[in-house]
């Protein structure tokens, strides 16, 4: 039997050999085979268990590269210990929690990225959401009240990294913090003293300056049709005892603020039912800015991964609705625009950053 000075140079040789980064494994976790948030012998044994096969259903081949071999072994041995949190972040829950992630599906995906769900940015204290990657159908979904406009054609079939978004839009609390004033309309003393409400008056410009100030960018469009949709090919997501075919009006005032229930105003972030990966206020209460260009033909001729929009334009898309819209325009497809210096009381945004 080797000694354990034996074993620690067999595993020195091995992660030299195979070019380990235990920096980059150790943010995310790669070597968690068994997904317990845990890298220790239970993770060794699957690698052991299944040495010189593609590693199967219980996903050993952690490099990706067709073997489970000495690569996967150096890595399972250079992450050893307790998953750390991200650089950037405080896990606040590594496992999806059902009554909020309420597509089993999505928590399996969630899952199997081996990242943490739930996790505060350490430098906004913005709570933030994984979306895993996927495929979705982006384009017109029609309520029973409204039909597509042009721009929501075609509907084309896209392919998305995972990446993590604001479980909330950010509130002018949230951007006092870091830019020093608060720009919105809907602020104390003139309005009530809450400044959970989400940042509004804030042009794309802006925003700029608040996402290179945090280190977050804002969502592609089509990461934010994708994140609303967290699964349905409806109008609009449902809400716990959703009962199919209810009418527009009766659906948003249980998920939005709109122009039917809002009071004229945006309200505090989180007061109404979220989507299935459990994000609140996607439909109403504020247009929400997006990364991209507006291109009212884009959609034909759009790359199938990871679109970015188009590479120039005069204005950038909103998306989700406001506290003044129709339920129309809270529609998961619609699609809105406003040139980049443009401030208006509906206009805000919600965050994203990549894992």
């Amino acid at each position: 039997m080797n000694s354990p000075k034996s074993f620690l140079s067999l595993v020195a040789a091995v992660a030299m050999t195979f070019g380990l980064s235990t920096s980059t494994v150790q943010a995310q976790c790669l070597a968690d085979v068994n997904h317990d948030h845990l890298v220790d012998g239970v993770d060794l044994t699957q690698i052991l268990s299944t040495w010189g096969t593609n590693g199967g259903s219980v996903g050993s081949d952690i490099n990706g590269d067709g073997s489970v071999d000495g690569g996967d072994l150096a890595i399972v041995l250079g992450a050893w210990g307790v998953c750390p949190d991200p650089t950037w972040g405080t896990v606040l829950e590594w496992t999806p929690d059902p009554a909020v992630v309420t597509d089993a599906n999505l928590r399996a995906a969630i899952t199997a990225t081996n990242l943490p769900w739930r996790v505060r940015d350490n430098g906004t204290n913005i709570e933030m959401l994984l979306v895993p990657g996927g495929t979705f159908t982006m384009g017109c979904s029609a309520s029973n009240l409204y039909a597509c406009a042009s721009d929501e054609y075609p509907t084309h079939q896209l392919a998305l990294s995972a990446f993590y978004v604001g479980r909330y839009e950010v509130t002018q609390a949230q951007w006092q913090a870091k830019m020093g004033s608060n720009p919105s309309y809907f602020q104390p003393p003139k309005f009530t003293w809450d400044t959970n409400r989400p940042v509004e008056q804030v042009s794309w410009n802006m925003i700029q300056s608040f996402n290179t100030t945090t280190g977050l960018r804002l969502p592609t469009e089509a990461e934010w049709e994708y994140a609303f949709r967290a699964g349905t090919t409806a109008a609009f997501h449902s809400f716990p005892g959703y009962t199919s075919g209810t009418d527009d009006d009766t659906l948003l005032g249980n998920i939005a603020w709109y122009a039917s229930n809002s009071g004229g105003q945006p309200q505090a972030v989180g007061g109404k039912y979220a989507n299935a990966l459990g994000l609140h206020d996607v439909a109403g209460n504020v247009w929400e800015w997006c990364e991209d260009w507006y291109g009212g033909t884009y959609y034909a001729s759009s790359p199938t991964t990871n679109p970015t929009g188009p590479l120039t334009g005069s204005a950038h898309v909103l998306r989700g609705g406001d506290w003044a819209s129709i339920s129309g325009r809270c529609r998961v497809s619609w699609r809105g625009c406003d040139m980049p210096d443009y401030i208006a009381y509906g206009n805000g945004f919600r965050v994203v950053r990549n894992p």
